[in-house]
């Protein structure tokens, strides 16, 4: 797994505000374990919140804690006190007189106040709530920047896909284009072929000229050349009425039967040749050095 790219996901500071599922808890715990760098980031992730908590807790408006304690003694009902009955000796049987008739004193109201621990504990369990709102509201934060970050990255590496996707495609359609020209070419009738065969030094090489004597363009396609040696080059020859006219060096990958290869263009030729030269080419042909031959039909 990409470490750096957890780290950043937002899980640890999920899971610091405890807003992760068992199975995420369990797996950021097991990744904590087994990874250092995540483990070491976890515990940074948590100071820093247990820091911002101490930092930002709130402090409660004046007169909060008295509209407190008057809501809780207003919630509180009235209660009547009442005496147990006092049991008696039974006597004997008379006539009692009637009893005189009272009217019931009204119910006495009790007033409980809270212990001064007892409010000073709500006080600050007041403060307590609203630091833990803002830390959700802080891990939420960050959690909508990770992920509004995962996706500019996201749009980043589809855009840069798409520019290497264009560029294949145009490097697709350069090569389909150089192989319909090099069809027509092949299927040109004024283009005239010529075969180049091995010379004794390289008798398996193998090489044919497309010459074309209306246009005087000359194609060179390259069958088998042995790989030229470093600080040596293969350059054609056109040969007309026996003397030798350069035209060009073949390409490195020309040489290994890449594709048709466009030389200079020559008025006049009977015969092709190529020679193995010194890189950059020669004035004239090393006859030591000659590899194919061919002469036109």
């Amino acid at each position: 797994m990409n470490i750096e790219e957890y780290i950043e996901s937002g899980q640890l500071e999920l899971y610091a505000l405890q807003q992760l599922s068992p199975a995420e808890a369990a797996e950021v715990e097991r990744l904590a374990a087994e990874h250092p760098p995540i483990r070491a980031e976890l515990i940074s992730v948590q100071r820093a919140l247990g820091l911002y908590a101490e930092a930002h807790a709130l402090t409660p408006p004046a007169g909060l804690r008295e509209r407190v304690l008057s809501g809780f003694q207003q919630a509180i009902q009235p209660q009547s006190a009442a005496e147990p009955a006092t049991p008696t000796e039974p006597a004997a049987p008379y006539i009692a007189p009637a009893a005189p008739h009272y009217e019931a004193a009204p119910a006495e109201t009790v007033v409980r106040t809270l212990p001064a621990a007892e409010a000073g504990s709500g006080f600050r369990w007041l403060a307590i709530a609203a630091s833990v709102a803002l830390l959700l509201s802080l891990g939420a934060n960050w959690l909508f920047y990770s992920r509004w970050q995962q996706s500019e990255n996201q749009l980043v590496l589809a855009q840069a896909k798409e520019q290497l996707y264009a560029a294949a495609t145009q490097a697709v359609e350069k090569r389909l284009a150089t192989r319909t020209e090099e069809l027509g070419i092949l299927r040109d009738e004024q283009f005239r072929m010529v075969v180049m065969t091995g010379t004794p030094q390289a008798p398996g090489a193998r090489a044919r000229v497309m010459y074309n004597p209306v246009s005087r363009r000359v194609y060179v396609d390259v069958k088998n050349l042995p790989a030229a040696p470093s600080g040596k080059q293969y350059q054609l020859w056109a040969l007309d009425k026996g003397k030798p006219v350069d035209a060009g060096m073949l390409a490195q990958t020309t040489a290994v039967g890449d594709s048709l290869q466009r030389m200079k263009d020559v008025a006049s030729a009977q015969a092709f040749a190529v020679t193995l030269e010194d890189a950059g080419g020669h004035p004239t042909p090393t006859m030591a050095a000659l590899t194919v031959m061919g002469q036109m039909l």
